[in-house]
């Protein structure tokens, strides 16, 4: 059996693989196709289950409740609250995610390399640049077809044309789209080349087996070797996988949580984290825009990108758009009665800011505190949005900001609040995407987590293969840069150089 439903495994279970890998998102769907299709037996754990198409649920708080982790109500815990989004399903979050795809940048690379020289060796950039070709290959990444881009992302490319700014169609991992707008609540017609389809299943076809519904609990270690994973499955039953490899691939939260919940203290784990923190503008346009149809996230912004700004159209459905909207009563039901004229459109902030991951009662908790400049690009980015929508025809824009202006259709308004506005993170209604750097690769043991190979510094046979292991953020959608990594770490789980054909 090449898959194993965790809910129906009552009782104990053990099964024994070259590689053990837990977590079947981007990370670990790439590590387990590039170890199976070179000749490990290897076995992905994962917390979700599988869904099919089918199973996707349209209005979105459903989606939250059954696809999402703790029904996408996780919460970095600070000065300002502001909730984290993690698919809890066998595909991770590839299945409910924008299909967003971004390479890593050369920039980013090289500040890591600035940073550590054995990273130049250990992640060489011809090397990352060959798998992200072949990735890109296998999930289909292309540009947004215009034919379905709607007009809420028509309309994105307009404004920051008139403001000069560089943008362009997003590139998504998408195959046949036909611009539903269900991205984040997982596609009903199976367009989406998310990696359950793609990587994992290319890995299955070479003999891995997928365990799903299973939580680990405990990475095994014995006389300083990993040796197994433990956890109990969703129908009751005790889990044990022994491997001579264990690869962790369960995010930047979970993984290393679980590297503390196995007394796995060493180095740095838990310290670095790094995100992207994302506000959002709405607006109001004379015409119909009905942003829940068209491709989900169509275009984005990328002239500000060195200022770590970076803009994105926004899909979700009404019930969601209408919570975005200021107001009650009478007021707000106008407005939801012309819901159908309002768009949404977002920013994704590139911070400086570093929290932490720590346990508490045997579960993530997560801090997090911007800094004043992240603040700062909060406002610069709402002014943006604002002005790009004023340009792009909108009859007036609501920036959402706790002491601004609740609406405006005045450039002035719009200057003020990145001059002038709310100096505190509370303000603003932010939420977070892309996490990194929890368990750091770096030379030296002091400053990271794993070695410059994915190894762990402190255990033989550990690996880290996902986001955690990235020295900083990227700035830019990383589901590709993971995948590419990823790929590079199971050549290193297996004995093999990162740039071995």
């Amino acid at each position: 059996m090449r898959r194993i439903d965790g809910r129906t495994l009552r009782g104990p279970r053990t099964l024994r693989a070259d590689v053990v890998i837990v977590g079947s998102g981007p990370a670990g769907a790439a590590a387990a196709r590039e170890a199976a299709r070179r000749g490990a037996d290897v076995v992905v754990v994962e917390a979700g289950r599988f869904f099919e198409p089918a199973d996707f649920p349209a209005p979105a708080f459903d989606a939250m409740a059954l696809l999402y982790r703790d029904l996408s109500a996780s919460v970095v815990v600070g000065p300002a609250p502001m909730p984290y989004v993690q698919g809890r399903m066998v595909g991770g979050s590839s299945p409910i995610n924008g299909a967003i795809c971004w390479r890593l940048p050369r920039d980013v690379h090289a500040a890591w390399v600035a940073a550590d020289a054995a990273l130049a060796d250990a992640l060489p950039w011809a090397t990352l640049e060959r798998v992200t070709d072949d990735l890109e290959a296998r999930l289909g990444v292309a540009p947004t077809d215009p034919a379905i881009a709607g007009p809420k992302n028509q309309l994105m490319a307009r404004g920051a044309e008139a403001l000069g700014l560089a943008h362009r169609p997003i590139r998504r991992n998408v195959v046949g789209c036909e611009g539903l707008g269900r991205c984040l609540q997982g596609c009903p017609k199976g367009r989406k080349a998310s990696v359950d389809v793609t990587l994992l299943a290319d890995a299955e076809a070479a003999g891995a087996r997928i365990l799903s519904s299973v939580e680990i609990t405990a990475v095994d270690v014995v006389r300083g070797r990993a040796t197994g994973v433990r956890g109990r499955a969703d129908g009751g039953g005790a889990v044990t996988v022994t491997a001579e490899r264990v690869v962790l691939a369960a995010s930047a939260v979970q993984t290393p949580a679980l590297l503390m919940l196995s007394g796995l203290r060493q180095g740095p784990v838990g310290r670095n984290f790094q995100c992207h923190p994302g506000v959002s503008m709405a607006g109001r346009f004379p015409d119909p825009v009905r942003m829940w149809e068209g491709a989900t996230q169509g275009h984005e912004v990328t002239g500000l990108r060195g200022e770590g700004l970076k803009f994105e159209t926004l899909g979700f459905g009404p019930a969601i758009l209408a919570a975005r909207l200021p107001g009650a009563g009478r007021d707000l039901a106008a407005r939801v009665s012309d819901l159908a004229h309002h768009l949404d459109w977002g920013v994704a902030v590139k911070a400086e800011a570093r929290g932490r991951v720590r346990v508490w009662r045997g579960r993530p908790v997560v801090t997090f505190r911007p800094t004043r400049h992240d603040v700062a690009r909060f406002r610069r980015g709402l002014r943006v949005l604002g002005e790009m929508m004023l340009a792009a025809g909108a009859d007036h824009v609501l920036p959402g900001v706790r002491g601004g202006p609740t609406r405006t259709d005045r450039l002035a308004d719009l200057e003020a609040l990145e001059r002038d506005g709310p100096r505190s993170a509370r303000a603003f209604t932010a939420a977070i995407t892309h996490m990194f750097g929890t368990c750091a690769m770096a030379s030296d043991p002091r400053r990271g987590v794993v070695r410059p190979d994915f190894r762990h510094h402190a255990v033989d046979g550990l690996y880290v293969a996902d986001s955690s292991v990235f020295p900083t953020n990227t700035g830019v959608n990383p589901q590709i840069p993971i995948m590419a990594l990823a790929t590079l770490c199971a050549r290193r789980a297996l004995g093999l150089p990162p740039d071995t054909p």
